[in-house]
């Protein structure tokens, strides 16, 4: 990464027990390998950083909390980087080490949350989404490939087996209330209350004791989480996975329609995908 990069998230200050992480690559929020370092670089800032308590993610750009990674680097961009801190590859090592710090973190969904969208949010302790304008997807079986971000091991956990399989193998857009009915986030709130709710959320949060607040994280993590082990063979079958002919054809024509460039394609992604299954 360069002093050039425009940074993709950056940190608001509200507190020092209050931070406010914002993404803003627009048009589209994509998580490519260049997002990878910059993200690490927040959580870092979150590890060492000894009197913050809560921090929330939130959105720049309008009708995209984050969607999928860019499908235009070469892969190798991103299988060729150092693992991270936990002895995973850099992504899944970040959303371990999300998970498990001793920071409370709140997924505020106002927009697409798709592929690492929805991983990161997942990787959150909470999830709260707009009523009208959050929508949740792991779209990747339409595209021929399996998620590796964390889905396949969190979402079960989360919501059940049977509607864990229903996200992940139907591959379509779970909007902001049915989201909430299934568990995929904590709460829909309508449009207009979200910021506030959230807000009022993270300051109660962060007006408590730390230590308090680490031990029952802790605690909730310990029953709840998927092992390291799990984390890497998600992301090893993600690796393997999109790398099969049937994986690059579909891409490919997704491409082709305007994935990564026509809006229409990244707001109605499943339409786009059930096109390309059903031409093949």
């Amino acid at each position: 990464m360069t002093s050039d990069d425009k940074q993709e998230f950056s940190i608001t200050r509200v507190s020092e027990a209050y931070w406010r992480v914002t993404i803003d690559h627009p048009p589209f929020n994509i998580f490519g390998p260049q997002s990878i370092p910059m993200l690490d670089r927040v959580v870092t800032e979150m590890e060492k950083d000894a009197t913050l308590k809560v921090v929330v993610f939130d959105s720049a750009v309008p009708g995209f909390f984050q969607t999928h990674f860019d499908f235009i680097p070469p892969l190798e961009t991103t299988t060729s980087m150092a693992p991270g801190t936990t002895g995973l590859p850099p992504l899944p090592d970040i959303f371990v080490r999300l998970t498990r710090s001793s920071v409370v973190t709140i997924a505020e969904i106002r927009g697409r949350a798709s592929g690492v969208g929805s991983e990161l949010a997942l990787a959150c302790d909470m999830r709260f989404a707009s009523r009208e304008k959050a929508v949740l997807s792991q779209f990747e079986i339409g595209g021929g490939f399996t998620p590796g971000g964390g889905p396949m091991v969190r979402l079960p956990r989360l919501i059940g087996r049977g509607r864990a399989l229903e996200v992940m193998l139907g591959g379509n857009d779970f909007p902001g209330e049915l989201a909430e009915r299934y568990g995929y986030v904590n709460r829909a709130v309508p449009d207009a209350e979200l910021g506030e709710f959230v807000d009022t959320l993270a300051r109660r949060i962060a007006s408590f004791d730390k230590t308090s607040l680490a031990d029952i994280k802790r605690m909730v993590n310990t029953s709840t989480l998927p092992s390291n082990e799990e984390v890497a063979a998600e992301w090893a079958s993600f690796i393997t996975s999109v790398q099969r002919p049937a994986a690059q054809r579909a891409v490919t024509k997704l491409m082709e329609l305007g994935l990564q460039q026509n809006p229409d394609v990244e707001i109605n992604l499943p339409r786009y995908t059930g096109k390309v299954n059903q031409a093949d």
